[in-house]
């Protein structure tokens, strides 16, 4: 492989996102010897490399939902209330009493699964809705406007429970977090129905190219004739719409909806996957397969932490170091300065 390939492969805006994955994966595997060991009981895949893609499902479904709109310049710090909510109405509405038949105590929802999924998501969908009205027509900051939400969201999860913890007994709605498709979560094809819808819509349509538009110079975008407000609307509505569905994932597989503490800092570290896998923060660049893969970092991080018996009141130090490290690495001109040094010597 010639020096100028090598050159071209470390300025891939993936390039060090997947350095960064691959070594703590190699980090993992140095202390845990059956780290990449996967198998298969009852049809069921399991292994640690299974439960990082699982557990980073809700993470990267909120991280796609903040890409288009992080990618517009905009940003959406109440995701984690929306997820609260958004488990709180699926907790409420699907609950689960108990009832005998033919002598065998079961547990029905107490209104159709369908609906109450529907009703979350169209919770969500509000949610995220109102975000960008506020942005896109009333003209407030992104930050502020959603920070508004951030705080009367989490008061409407904790007043839908009442302040309490809600249990769910319903066992087909835990198929949604905890169940399996073909031996592999079945959240893992939620996550990947959603990077697909994407994809199509950013890559096959104008609407990649309008996004980019918008985040690159607004202004200029308006007078190109570029629906601005619409798509900013949108993008903010798709977003609600993601922590919705990371809301009835979490939910249905702890089983349970917490108003206190379901989805909390979740929007932080949703922006740091985004940011992580390359999209920028002035706008005008995203990338899906990047953000996908800052959810597995940060899961695996967060996974290498706790395997590694580190303290949980460090965990978010060494998150934070890591997280520091790849950032800057990001830099372009520390991409052209580790380029130019092989090719000088």
């Amino acid at each position: 492989m010639n020096t100028s390939r090598l050159a071209a492969m470390a300025r891939h805006p993936l390039a060090l996102p997947l350095i960064a994955l691959i070594v703590l994966l190699v980090v993992n595997r140095a202390f845990n010897a059956t780290f990449f060991h996967i198998e298969s009981k009852d049809g069921h895949l399991f292994g640690s490399l299974i439960d990082i893609l699982n557990r980073a499902s809700p993470l990267a479904l909120v991280a796609l939902g903040m890409t288009p709109v992080i990618a517009t310049r905009g940003v959406d710090v109440s995701v984690g209330a929306v997820v609260a909510i958004c488990a709180a109405v699926a907790a409420v509405l699907i609950g689960g009493q108990m009832h005998v038949e033919n002598g065998v105590e079961v547990y029905v929802s107490n209104v159709p699964m369908p609906l109450a999924i529907l009703a979350a998501l169209a919770v969500g969908l509000i949610c995220g809705l109102w975000n960008g009205t506020l942005v896109s027509v009333v003209g407030m900051q992104p930050i502020i406007a959603t920070l508004i939400l951030m705080v009367a969201g989490r008061g409407i999860a904790q007043l839908l429970t009442s302040g309490q913890i809600i249990t769910i007994y319903y066992q087909p709605y835990f198929f949604l977090g905890a169940g399996y498709l073909f031996g592999l979560p079945f959240s893992l094809f939620i996550v990947a129905a959603v990077l697909l819808l994407l994809w199509l819509l950013t890559q096959r349509t104008a609407l990649g190219l309008f996004i980019t538009a918008i985040g690159i110079n607004p202004v200029a975008s308006y007078f190109a004739g570029v629906k601005a407000r619409a798509i900013t609307l949108w993008v903010f509505g798709f977003c609600g719409l993601t922590a919705a569905m990371a809301g009835l994932m979490i939910s249905s597989n702890v089983k349970s909806a917490d108003g206190n503490n379901a989805g909390l800092l979740m929007e932080l570290d949703a922006i740091l996957a985004v940011t992580l896998g390359g999209t920028s923060l002035g706008g005008g660049k995203f990338s899906l397969i990047g953000t996908v893969i800052g959810a597995l970092i940060i899961q695996t991080l967060t996974y290498t932490t706790w395997s590694l018996g580190v303290p949980p009141e460090a965990n978010l130090v060494v998150k934070a170091v890591v997280v520091f490290i790849v950032c800057v690495t990001q830099s372009d001109q520390l991409r052209q300065w580790l380029v130019r040094k092989p090719l000088e010597a």
